[in-house]
């Protein structure tokens, strides 16, 4: 292994883990991207390193093992991460039987706990305390800003392992083991391409053939809070326990749903379900909607940023409810169960793809076990 070489094609999270993987097994790396930084889904997110959307077993120690290797990263390269865990607020009985039930079979595997209104309140100052029944804690979740953190993961990578960054660098053809860019090329043993939804660039017919489509979501964020108040934990509000599978664990949930689905039906039509993270600055960042398909509206829908909005009023008090940013990201998404695309297109070719909305939360332990079993 230690004289081999690797490209990765990709400066995203999935890039950035593949590139990690590789390089402390003695790689030497190259890592190329289109663009002068990285911006896509991997910067438009919450920041949210999130066990707790996981199930038991396999896939929540992928993120336990992500989140180890997140700590270790930003540990190392000085990057602000923030262990505050999350709160899922219930305002109605039957979402605090449904937390009830997944403390009950998650509390020898998880650090997690049904919380009195009270215990919720001192965990977390923003909780609207308005009908509230209790909160499920999980002291297991992670936030970094990935704005910034991805940049800085990369500026890690180069300077720890050498790891040779070509930016403004888009890739369109790929012959083992040749990579291609116009006229210049580079060559190396392995090349893995986790270039996100732009594989379909690379391998249009792959790309055709697999059950993968594109999920847009909106998202926003709010003005720092004002005197350095802070939320303490992510929080969340009922609807997320129906879109993480790691709640499909209790007997409530398909109850739960039906109610959402008569009384939220917009919402579910959306795939809203809402959360918010507080960054380093202050800033809170919420969301977010789920629309599937091949080909999305450029344009964001207000009343799509409304009902997020609405929702998180019901469960969050804010100081300032400021909105300075908007936007959307795309991400690839598997429609045939699957939790990632991991392909050969070719002997020495690999594709790295399709992680869904948990690339924050699983590419470093999916890229870690697969070169572990390598």
């Amino acid at each position: 292994m230690k004289n081999s070489s690797a490209i990765v094609i990709g400066a995203g999270i999935v890039g950035l883990a593949t590139a990690r993987a590789l390089a402390i097994r003695g790689y030497r790396v190259t890592v190329f991207e289109r663009n002068e930084r990285a911006v896509g889904a991997s910067i438009r997110n919450f920041g949210m390193v999130w066990p707790i959307g996981q199930q038991t077993g396999p896939l929540f120690e992928r993120a336990m093992l992500s989140r180890s290797i997140y700590k270790e990263v930003c540990t190392e390269a000085n990057i602000w991460h923030n262990e505050v865990g999350s709160l899922h607020l219930a305002h109605q009985d039957d979402e605090l039987q449904v937390m009830a039930e997944y403390v009950e079979v998650n509390k020898l595997y998880r650090d997690c706990a049904l919380l009195t209104p009270a215990q919720a309140l001192e965990k977390s100052p923003a909780v609207n305390p308005t009908g509230l029944k209790g909160a499920l804690w999980s002291g297991e979740e992670m936030i970094i800003e990935s704005r910034v953190a991805i940049g800085q993961i990369a500026a890690y990578l180069a300077e720890k392992y050498g790891v040779d960054f070509h930016w403004n660098t888009a890739i369109n053809k790929i012959e083992h083991p040749s990579v291609f860019s116009g006229e210049r090329s580079w060559q190396a043993d392995e090349i893995f391409v986790c270039s996100g939804a732009d594989f379909e660039t690379l391998y249009p017919a792959l790309f055709l053939e697999t059950k993968i489509t594109k999920c847009k979501l909106q998202m926003m964020r709010l003005v720092a809070q004002p005197d350095g108040w802070r939320i303490g934990p992510s929080l969340c509000g009922g609807l997320s326990m129906i879109h993480y599978p790691g709640f499909q664990i209790a007997p409530s949930l398909p109850a739960l749903r039906k109610r959402y689905e008569e009384q939220y039906p917009e919402y579910l039509n959306w795939g809203i379900h809402v959360m918010v993270s507080q960054n380093g600055g202050g800033e809170l960042t919420i969301g977010d909607s789920h629309e599937y398909g091949l080909v999305h509206d450029p344009f964001d829908k207000t009343f799509v940023n409304n009902l997020i909005t609405d929702y998180l009023h019901t469960f969050a008090n804010f100081k300032d409810w400021q909105l300075i940013q908007s936007w959307h990201g795309i991400y690839p998404k598997m429609m045939n169960g699957q939790t990632e695309l991991i392909v050969e297109t070719e002997p020495g070719v690999t594709v790295i793809n399709g992680l869904g909305g948990n690339g924050m939360t699983l590419s470093f332990g999916l890229c870690e076990q697969f070169f572990a079993a390598k």
